[in-house]
């Protein structure tokens, strides 16, 4: 089913299951998502699935709505987009729609073969006591809390960092490292803003750890 995961800044707020066909969201609470928040519109944007295919649609707001951040009038959603309204930042989830997606990209044996699998190697200042970890679903998520298959150590004097921090996607094309809290991940030395696509070892920092990624042979 697919979902969003709303966090203000870098609280993480709750999950919103969308299992009707559209969803209004903004300040008013006549709104189906609700956002108590004054930069927030009263009507800020609806969430609608056409075809197949879920979209986001800005309402005429007062300061607008960010897919990526890019702002937007219309998109359509993939998996691991993040929808940005002031401080909110909504993931958009949907594990069912790419793996029903997934065997359109190759289905011919002409085409080139899947993807290899990736993997993160823990580089420096593990969360845990693992080492490495195997990128074998559909949404891998970086952070602090439950819903996160990967952890890592905050770092500062105070050991704050976000709940959800980046998520790692796999498509049939190869994986795609996407923002949660936005410039708090640091991609090959850079923050990271947007989505990139992972090449064999790159590097990644969330707080204090340090993860190489690289492709199983």
């Amino acid at each position: 089913m697919p979902k969003l995961m709303i966090k203000f800044e870098a609280a993480f707020m709750k999950e919103v299951k969308l299992d009707k066909p559209a969803f209004t969201l903004g300040r008013k609470p006549d709104n189906d998502i609700a956002l108590d928040n004054a930069a927030v519109s009263g009507h800020h944007c609806k969430f609608y699935e056409s075809g197949g295919t879920w979209f986001v649609e800005d309402m005429n707001s007062t300061n607008g709505t960010f897919v990526n951040g890019k702002k937007t009038l219309k998109a359509g959603l993939k998996p691991g987009d993040t929808v940005t309204i002031v401080k909110y930042s909504l993931l958009f989830a949907d594990e069912n729609t790419a793996m029903a997606s997934a065997p359109k990209e190759a289905p011919l044996p002409a085409q080139k073969p899947k993807t290899a699998q990736g993997a993160l190697e823990v580089l420096e200042n593990p969360g845990d006591d693992r080492k490495d970890f195997d990128l074998t679903a559909l949404s891998t998520y970086i952070g602090k809390s439950a819903q996160a298959a990967i952890p890592y150590k905050a770092g500062g004097l105070f050991g704050g960092g976000p709940e959800l921090a980046a998520v790692i996607t796999m498509r049939p094309e190869g994986y795609y490292l996407n923002p949660i809290k936005e410039g708090y991940a640091k991609y090959n030395g850079n923050p990271l803003t947007e989505k990139v696509m992972l090449k064999d070892d790159d590097t990644l920092e969330v707080g204090s750890t340090r993860f190489r990624f690289f492709l199983k042979k």
